[in-house]
């Protein structure tokens, strides 16, 4: 297992074990659990993501700290955008939609002002940083 997915799995561990609960540079910060299908794979994927909310809507970032590319979990929202993600210790599914201006920007200083480093990402890129609405499926 990589080095990468060894750190998710403890977050994915300590988030499950601490009702959805994280110490180190998450504590105190909303964390959620993504599920996500392979967009070539098929294979089922988990990812620990920060978030925001929007109303009742959550909202990541697909940041991948400032990367020129955007992490797998984006493109497997996209491919395959009815997702479940596990929120403190409740679980239910969600429709994922991909932000455009000017809501974009909106939601991307949102996160920024409630998390500094995602502004530091923006800078370090020059992608345009994708915002994904999560939207639960009633």
């Amino acid at each position: 297992m990589s080095k990468p997915n060894d750190w998710n799995k403890k977050i994915i561990e300590e988030f499950r074990a601490n009702g959805g609960n994280v110490g180190g540079s998450f504590a105190g910060k909303p964390l959620l659990l993504l599920h996500t299908t392979g967009a070539k794979s098929g294979q089922q994927r988990l990812n620990p993501v920060a978030y925001t909310t929007d109303g009742e809507r959550l909202v990541v970032v697909a940041s991948k700290a400032g990367a020129p590319t955007n992490p797998d979990w984006y493109h497997n929202l996209v491919a395959n955008p009815l997702v479940t993600v596990e929120v403190g210790t409740e679980q239910f599914q969600v429709q994922a939609t991909v932000s455009t201006e000017p809501e974009r920007t909106r939601l991307y200083n949102q996160m920024a002002t409630e998390r500094p480093t995602f502004a530091e990402y923006q800078r370090n890129t020059t992608r345009l940083i994708p915002i994904v609405v999560l939207t639960r499926v009633k």
